[in-house]
């Protein structure tokens, strides 16, 4: 492709207010626009380099026997209504009406559509399982668009829906699905981390994030010393605090404590360690339902597990008239003792076994103190993990302490088991027996533009992208200085199969090569009056000219490019 033809428009100025480096250089390197916020033109240059992800997905998700297919956009409304996600998903669900009053989802995710059509036919035991994928526009209102391709309104995403007969049968295709995305993200040149996540407005019990170490990144999650445990911070497990000894049961006492309410400055007024202290606070579900969530007070409460454990879409703190007429206190001295039957009250495992501990005593500017369960309250039934993990914090299962980490996530995997097919009527099998049993499914997606931002984000410099060669728009990007006749180099490149940018334009050295540095195809090859019959040929992310005839250049550059087109 000659430049001079190409619809690539860099710069070395747009953007630079930009604090995501994916996002700038994007920008400047003329792969994507920006249309409205949260929405992108993919240019040209931009759109090669989705589509080279895009195939390498194909590759990987063909071979391991998944099938492409495509979905209409526009979902009948009344497939969400039927699953009940029109009100519980996690972004707002964008809505449109066609001249015959016929209501729509612009697809955000397509579960339902693809239970839809299975249900449409009869299908035995004998034709599970079976994998359905696409490439497919996106949409989701979400309230921040950020970080340029990071938090978008609309993009591309790759999802794929399994059907099985059983768990068992499903768990082959879910962990065949980890080799799978890992081998697609190590050849677009990712590290990723297999991370155990929240499955939020999807549904199902169980799902893994693929996650790349990036500053940029959104996704706050944990691993183990060992490294055999990675969680998100939604959902991240660790041992609690244990009271060494058993303690005498003391006399309960409600203490007053003018203004106190941090649970650092309690204890020092109490004069009991931390760990004996109780955060109590009270949320409202979607419905309005109070909920007082306990922990101990050296801990956070992790509200993503705590909706999980309420079984509710959304939660908000309790406004401070709902805190008033349940607790009969000003906000901060709640507890957990003597609450009204309609305050549901989930206690994290961290309360459990406890002795002679404080809690809010539900009367504003007092405390109690030395609380027992079985005297002074009842033990729940159960104890939830409901608290939010932190570094240093001890893993589960004896694989050391916590480290943070923070990345983007570029891909997911859930198991959806029968959500989908419980709540939509007559999404069955044949089973061998001849009865008919809901489908047991998974869904996994990948991200497109988010990926390509990721990829940006790993593999740059001061000077722009240096794109691994496997997503490369071209393979090669040929530089004609002035007083050079580039033509022949190219037509022998093109000839030779491989896909080159040939910069032909009239503009001076040292603009060219901003331009080829900011764009960032793995090799260059510069064409002047001083090579004569040779050509310098260079790596993008490499210091080394070497000064080479046209035909050794070639092959070099095809040796050293394991995914390039040639």
């Amino acid at each position: 492709m000659r430049q001079t033809k190409y619809f690539l428009k860099t710069s070395t100025t747009l953007a630079s207010d930009e604090s995501i480096v994916s996002a700038r250089l994007l920008k400047q390197a003329g792969c994507v626009a920006e249309s409205a916020a949260g929405r992108y033109y993919f240019l040209p240059l931009g759109h090669r380099v989705h589509q080279r992800i895009a195939q390498i997905i194909r590759e990987e998700m063909n071979a391991a026997g998944a099938q492409e297919m495509t979905a209409p956009v526009l979902h009948p409304l009344e497939l969400w209504q039927e699953t009940n996600r029109t009100k519980s998903t996690g972004f707002e669900l964008m809505r449109v009406k066609d001249r015959r009053g016929s209501e729509f989802a612009l697809g955000g995710t397509a579960e339902e559509m693809f239970v839809d059509l299975v249900r449409k036919y009869t299908v035995s035991y004998r034709e599970l399982p079976f994998h359905l994928y696409q490439f497919s526009s996106k949409f989701r209102d979400e309230l921040r668009a950020r970080g340029g391709l990071l938090r978008v309104r609309e993009f591309m995403m790759k999802d794929g829906y399994s059907f099985h007969a059983d768990e068992e049968d499903f768990r082959k295709t879910y962990e065949a699905m980890k080799k799978v995305y890992s081998r697609i993200f190590e050849r677009v040149g990712l590290s990723t981390q297999i991370v155990e996540s929240d499955n939020g407005y999807i549904g199902g019990e169980y799902c893994h994030e693929f996650i790349t170490d990036s500053p940029a990144g959104e996704s706050r999650y944990f691993v183990s010393a060992d490294g055999q445990y990675a969680a998100h911070e939604d959902v991240a497990k660790f041992e609690r605090y244990a009271e060494s000894e058993p303690e005498e049961m003391r006399p309960r006492e409600d203490v007053e404590g003018v203004g106190i309410i941090g649970v650092e400055e309690l204890a020092k007024f109490l004069k009991i360690p931390v760990e004996k202290t109780t955060k109590t606070i009270l949320f409202q579900t979607e419905k309005g339902e109070v909920i007082a969530a306990a922990v101990n007070g050296i801990y956070d409460i992790n509200e993503t597990k705590l909706r999980r454990a309420v079984g509710c879409y959304d939660l908000t703190l309790a406004s401070e008239e709902t805190v008033k007429r349940v607790t009969g206190a000003e906000i901060g001295y709640a507890g957990i003792l003597d609450l009204p039957k309609e305050v549901r009250v989930v206690m994290d495992v961290s309360l459990r076994h406890r002795t002679n501990f404080e809690c809010g005593a539900n009367k504003t500017n007092y405390h109690s103190i030395n609380i027992n369960f079985g005297r002074d309250l009842t033990a729940p039934e159960k104890f939830y993990d409901i608290a939010l993990a932190e570094p240093g914090f001890t893993a589960p299962d004896g694989h050391g302490t916590l480290s943070e980490r923070r990345g983007i996530e570029v891909g997911n995997i859930f198991q959806l088991g029968c959500h989908y097919s419980k709540l939509m009527a007559g999404a069955t099998f044949t089973a061998r027996d001849g009865e008919k049993r809901p489908y047991y499914m998974g869904c996994y997606g990948i991200g497109l533009g988010r990926t390509m931002a990721a990829v940006v984000e790993a593999h740059h410099d001061e000077r722009g992208i240096t794109w691994p060669e496997s997503v490369a728009p071209f393979a090669a990007h040929l530089i004609a200085l002035q007083g050079a006749d580039g033509e022949a180099v190219y037509q022998k490149l093109c000839a030779a199969g491989a896909e080159t940018l040939y910069d032909d334009r009239d503009e001076s050295p040292g603009v060219k090569f901003t331009d080829a540095d900011l764009i960032g195809i793995p090799w260059r090859l510069v064409k002047s009056a001083k090579t004569g019959d040779k050509v310098e040929v260079k790596r993008r992310n490499e210091k080394d000219v070497r000064l080479l005839p046209l035909d050794e250049a070639i092959r070099v550059i095809a040796n050293g490019s394991t995914e390039i087109r040639w």
